[in-house]
């Protein structure tokens, strides 16, 4: 299926949501928006997109910048352990 080419801005609606997210990897996350002048949400749902087209979200710049924020946050996740993450007991 070829995508469609889109010149107009597209009008969506969006929700509030309650996501739960690993604390050192939302610091990551908000310090790259904010080296992009984007919000939150905006980046989190280019990263989305990107990925359900199996396309890569980051440039190599990009990248980089991620590793210098993960250094920051000390935040040693990988792709790997997405599915073997367990909550703290409280």
């Amino acid at each position: 299926m070829k995508p469609e080419k889109r010149s107009d801005p597209l009008v969506i609606e969006r929700v509030q949501t309650g996501v739960r997210l690993e604390k050192r990897l939302l610091k990551v996350l908000k310090g790259l928006a904010e080296l992009k002048d984007l919000s939150l949400g905006d980046l989190m749902e280019g990263i989305v997109l990107h990925a359900f087209e199996g396309k890569p979200a980051f440039s190599k710049e990009t990248l980089a910048q991620i590793a210098e924020l993960r250094k920051i946050y000390h935040m040693p996740l990988r792709a790997t352990d997405s599915h073997k993450l367990k909550d703290k007991p409280a």
